[in-house]
């Protein structure tokens, strides 16, 4: 038998982060997406097993300022695609809450991860379109707009780039498999 499953990236890491920080007993406060604040001094030992439990769900402790930087670039743009759904350009968006010129942190995404903002943005959508149409809530078009392209045919563009199908392909595939699931439970 197979299920299909639907989750919140966010709620997922946002709940593991809580358990080990609570096993570890460590006084905590989560700031947003990927930050914590410890509310009291933490040992080496305790900080070192709380990094450990995180380890087995690939989640990790970042300490390098730049990477730092990265990680909350990504956390940012995530939020913003899967979350927020605001109607502003990235780089504003990224600028008005990271607090740095979109020059630099461009820049220093490049730099570090050998790719753009712009691609990184790119393939965070597509992911997300991918499990919209997964849900099979929204028709194609409410998709586009949704992901604030300016036409289906972007979407589809897109999509075909990142994915090598196009977006009506993925629905059929989706939908046939769902149909052969139904047909294997009875």
């Amino acid at each position: 038998m197979k299920v299909f499953i639907k989750f919140d990236f966010n709620t997922v890491c946002k709940k593991i982060l809580e358990e080990k920080l609570d096993a570890c007993q460590i006084k905590y406060k989560i700031l947003g997406f990927g930050e914590v604040q410890f509310l009291e001094k933490v040992t080496p030992e305790k900080l070192n097993l709380f990094s450990k439990s995180l380890g087995s769900y690939g989640i990790e402790i970042v300490e390098n300022q730049k990477t730092i930087l990265i990680q909350k670039i990504k956390d940012t743009l995530v939020d913003m695609i899967f979350n927020e759904n605001v109607n502003v350009k990235s780089s504003v968006y990224l600028s008005e809450k990271l607090g740095y010129s979109y020059g630099h942190l461009s820049n220093l995404f490049s730099e570090v991860t050998y790719t753009s903002i712009e691609n990184f943005i790119i393939l965070q959508k597509i992911e997300y379109a991918k499990q919209l149409i997964i849900n099979n809530e929204l028709s194609l078009t409410e998709i586009a707009f949704r992901l604030n392209y300016s036409s289906m045919a972007h979407l589809s563009s897109q999509f075909k780039n990142t994915t090598g199908i196009t977006p009506s392909a993925f629905q059929r595939i989706i939908k046939k498999r769902s149909e052969i699931s139904s047909k294997n439970i009875k």
